[in-house]
């Protein structure tokens, strides 16, 4: 009896949702064809952007887990704050810079909701606010990649500035530059300078993850190290993580939200989203597989950190690629990107002495670099776009446009990074006192316990 009624208020549902898409009088009967096609579009790319919105909890687990007890909250705080703050910015000024008539190719120079677009009365306007919302969780993803890099020794304020500062110019104009052609219809049919040049950054190796890492370089730089990571002549010490479970949670949920990163950034239900999800869950076990074995190899164990970020290299290292790349091109580049993280993460830490709690710059500035550039050598026929990379003879023409690509986001991040973090540390210092820093930035800075009932004190 329960399952009957329960299947008669669903059709009851069906019913009167079809009667209110179908009312006479409304856009849909004016031109059913053309707004099917339109309202499938917006549910699509709304799904999309609600498992991007999802991925935050994911890089708030993945922080969390490989920080210190004493500093968790601290790390949750600053994740809620990066999506909070990435949406206002994104609505008043980033995305008029992202997304605006291009001036020369370089930035853009309206904004959004000034633009006539945020009625939400017409077919157009609902789409531009669907497209709003896709874009805006982007923004917040590029500024969270920064939290784990300079966490545990940062002052919250600062961070925060840090946030706005990326949320509000330092994505955006990079973004233009790669981007600005996806909404031509509200900006004339203009483009920024990369995507004049060709550059293929599918779903945003470069324009989010590079963007993020490098910015989280040069705040790692600028901060300085933990308390206790380095000793006296210079050597490197490993500071654990406290909750290996939580890290793993996180990844998973990371992993399931690329699909919503990559798949929805098609912005249109079509076939291609199914060999993108292919293609997206191929170089995020690849990823694994390559880092598993490379730490192994280096250090004679398995490391499930290692190996756990080398999932998030494979699928940052595959967003770019992930429209134009065959699944085999996408199982060779994940198993690279896994390769690469581990490596990255020892020169880092051990010879460049910048102290990154989750390997943040190597999984998203790093990667995110070598996945743009892998596309001019995978780029496949039918698939994509009509680029052919260098392994389908299709020369160096693409290759050198995506070195081009990556090197100049990568460099526009990491010297605005610099200087952004060298004015916050002017204006308001960005590092806690070191017996700030010991107790723990949980009672320091927000006089909280993430862990109620325990207290984690330690000289480092």
């Amino acid at each position: 009896m329960l399952r009957l009624k329960t299947k008669r208020l669903f059709y009851l549902w069906a019913m009167t949702l079809g009667l209110v898409w179908l009312w006479p009088g409304s856009a849909m009967a004016d031109d059913p064809t053309y707004l099917s096609q339109a309202n499938a579009n917006i549910m699509w790319t709304l799904l999309g952007g609600a498992l991007v919105m999802f991925m935050q909890p994911g890089f708030a687990m993945v922080e969390c887990g490989l920080g210190r007890a004493k500093n968790a909250a601290n790390i949750l705080m600053k994740n809620f704050a990066d999506f909070m703050i990435g949406s206002l910015a994104f609505l008043f000024i980033g995305f008029g810079l992202m997304f605006g008539h291009s001036e020369g190719g370089f930035v853009g120079s309206n904004f959004f909701f000034l633009n006539g677009i945020n009625d939400g009365s017409t077919p157009d306007t609902q789409w531009g606010l669907t497209f709003w919302f896709f874009q805006s969780v982007f923004c917040g993803t590029a500024a969270t990649i920064v939290s784990g890099a300079i966490a545990g020794r940062t002052k919250f304020a600062a961070y925060l500035l840090a946030s706005i500062l990326i949320s509000l110019v330092i994505y955006p104009i990079s973004g233009h530059w790669a981007w600005n052609s996806l909404n031509a219809g509200a900006n004339g049919g203009t483009a920024g300078w990369l995507g004049n040049l060709g550059l293929i950054d599918f779903a945003g190796s470069s324009v989010v993850h590079s963007v993020g890492g490098f910015v989280a370089m040069a705040g790692a730089i600028v901060v300085g190290p933990r308390l206790g990571k380095y000793t006296p002549d210079g050597i490197a010490r490993a500071i654990p993580a406290h909750n290996l479970a939580l890290t793993a949670l996180g990844v998973f949920i990371l992993w399931f939200g690329w699909f919503g990163f990559n798949c929805g950034s098609t912005n249109t239900p079509d076939g291609t989203i199914g060999y993108i999800a292919v293609n997206t869950n191929l170089a995020a076990c690849t990823g694994f597989l390559g880092a598993m074995v490379t730490s192994w190899y280096i250090s004679g164990k398995s490391d499930p950190s290692m190996s756990f970020n080398g999932v998030l290299a494979g699928l940052v290292g595959i967003t770019a690629g992930c429209y134009d790349v065959t699944p085999f091109g996408a199982v060779i580049i994940g198993f690279l990107a896994g390769i690469l993280v581990v490596v990255s993460v020892l020169f880092i830490d051990q010879k460049l002495k910048i102290d990154d709690p989750v390997g943040a710059i190597s999984v998203h500035g790093v990667c995110g670099a070598f996945g743009t550039i892998m596309v001019g050598f995978f780029s496949a026929p039918k698939y994509g776009s009509e680029a052919l990379g260098l392994f389908y003879g299709g020369g160096f023409s693409q290759l050198g446009i995506q070195v081009v690509g990556a090197a100049s986001i990568g460099l526009w991040a990491f010297v605005m990074g610099l200087v952004s973090f060298k004015i916050i540390k002017v204006l308001i210092g960005v590092r806690v006192d070191p017996k700030d820093e010991i107790k723990g930035l949980d009672l320091s800075e927000h006089k909280t316990e993430a862990y109620s009932g325990f207290q984690f004190f330690s000289n480092s």
